[in-house]
């Protein structure tokens, strides 16, 4: 009992490292200078390629083809359409909506995991998860607009990009119910790597023929210090690392609907970097929303303890 609460407790943070990477995600996908669909070549090659390298370091995750072999359908289907096409979207959403506008959205995919989970799992949907869902998305959207709705409408082409960032979400809900029995068997890294070097053969012919970009590798280092050194960041720590980092907290946290819930902390992080990083000052209004989401999450994460607390106290 006592190793399996341990383990459970390095899930945990191995997810919250995972959201760390995720919320520093927007930044670079900006600073790289380049478009979401161009970008999203630059990550999947970048990322796979590190991934591939990873796999040969560590023993375990060294046989990429009997996974294959076992499981060829479910793990090509995943990949390509699940977390690949996901994440495209998310970049794409970038050329219509603002940081903030898409980073509202995706914060949605908690609560598609709930649903998800219920009908994949079975997973009973209890009072506490819907009250602490809408009640930490809420908290995300006051966050980032700071306290004022309107931020959020735009025009025709912020409506596009609102539409792609929920797709994103929902694929991303979709994948991470479906992934984990997959993430279980076998390993966190094979499965990401898997997910970003078949994600990158779909993607590359894919935006070649589509919108004429056929990315050159050989170009890399012709851009400025700091988009290059932020596109190999999207390609090692949010690709590489962090998305070992959260499927593997997620596929040992029990509920996963539950472990979840740790995205909502993700436009937390996000303000929480660009105070340090980019010295942008904190409001009244963000600390509150900062309060009210991180309480949400603690509650519905310790439910069960805190409610065991509190009927023994009242008894």
């Amino acid at each position: 009992m006592l190793k399996d609460n341990k383990i459970i407790i390095l899930a945990y943070i191995s997810a919250l490292l995972g959201v760390c990477g995720h919320a520093s995600s927007e930044f670079f996908v900006k600073l790289s200078g380049i478009s979401g669909v161009e970008v999203s070549v630059w990550r999947f090659g970048l990322g796979g390629l590190a991934l591939l390298f990873l796999c040969i370091f560590i023993p375990n995750s060294r046989n990429l083809i009997e996974p294959l072999r076992k499981s060829p359908f479910p793990i090509i289907l995943l990949s390509i359409f699940g977390m690949a096409f996901g994440q495209f979207l998310f970049h794409w959403a970038l050329d219509f909506a603002t940081v903030v506008q898409v980073a509202t959205m995706v914060t949605i995919m908690p609560i598609g995991v709930v649903f998800v989970a219920r009908i994949v799992e079975k997973t009973r949907i209890t009072t506490p998860k819907i009250i602490s869902g809408i009640g930490a998305f809420l908290g995300c959207v006051f966050l980032l607009t700071d306290g004022y709705l309107e931020q959020l409408s735009g025009n025709k082409n912020n409506l596009i990009g609102i539409y792609l960032s929920i797709g994103c979400a929902l694929i991303g809900s979709i994948y991470l119910v479906l992934v984990k029995p997959y993430v279980n068997e076998y390993g966190p890294v094979r499965m990401t790597t898997y997910t970003f070097v078949l994600g990158f053969f779909a993607l590359y012919p894919s935006i070649g023929l589509i919108w004429g970009i056929w990315v050159n590798p050989l170009d890399l280092f012709d851009r400025s210090s700091l988009e290059y050194l932020s596109i190999i960041t999207l390609g090692v720590w949010n690709t590489c690392i962090a998305f070992i980092l959260w499927l593997w907290g997620l596929s040992k946290i029990p509920d996963v609907t539950r472990g979840n819930y740790l995205f909502f902390l993700k436009p937390v992080i996000a303000l929480c970097l660009a105070f340090f990083i980019l010295d942008d000052k904190i409001t009244i209004n963000q600390l509150i929303a900062i309060f009210v989401i991180t309480s949400f999450v603690i509650v519905e994460i310790f439910y069960t303890p805190i409610s065991r607390i509190i009927k023994i106290h009242v008894k």
